[in-house]
């Protein structure tokens, strides 16, 4: 069984200067936990993943605070928090991203893929042709591929 076997070949692509927002809406809207980021000519540039979004989203320091009488005091100033959230959510999928991706092309077998996601440790796998992406292959679409071949 072949890449080109078990791929999904309409994938959800974002650029890099889409907005964070966006990919973060279209990640929870889909049920998906990454997407590929394509230049126009569909050439892969990166992945902007749950992971990534996280990692991005830990920079933003929430304002310690305390409760007292049912009052919510902050110590620290609330406004610089919301001023870096604004920020955060209109950065660009640039700033996130990964941009060192393991791709395959259409016709590796299913048994190389899956040993390239568990010794890469990544969870999808863009699937290219003459550098250009044609599908995407995720830890999911493997393992239906084994139920399907056993049973």
């Amino acid at each position: 069984m072949l890449a080109k076997d078990i791929m999904t070949t309409d994938v959800i692509t974002v650029t890099p200067e889409e907005r964070v927002d966006v990919v973060t809406k279209l990640l929870v809207e889909n049920k998906i936990s990454g997407i590929p980021v394509v230049d126009k000519e569909d050439h892969i540039l990166g992945i902007v993943s749950e992971k990534d979004l996280m990692i991005k989203a830990g920079e933003l320091k929430v304002p310690f605070y305390i409760t007292l009488f049912d009052s919510i005091i902050f110590m620290e100033n609330p406004l610089r928090f919301n001023s870096n959230l604004k920020k955060y959510t209109a950065s660009k999928v640039k700033d996130a991203m990964t941009t060192k991706v393991v791709v395959v092309d259409e016709n590796t077998p299913v048994s190389e893929i899956a040993e390239l996601m568990q010794n890469k440790a990544v969870n999808r796998i863009p699937v290219v042709r003459n550098n250009k992406l044609i599908g995407i292959i995720t830890r999911n679409d493997i393992l239906k591929a084994l139920v399907k071949k056993n049973g």
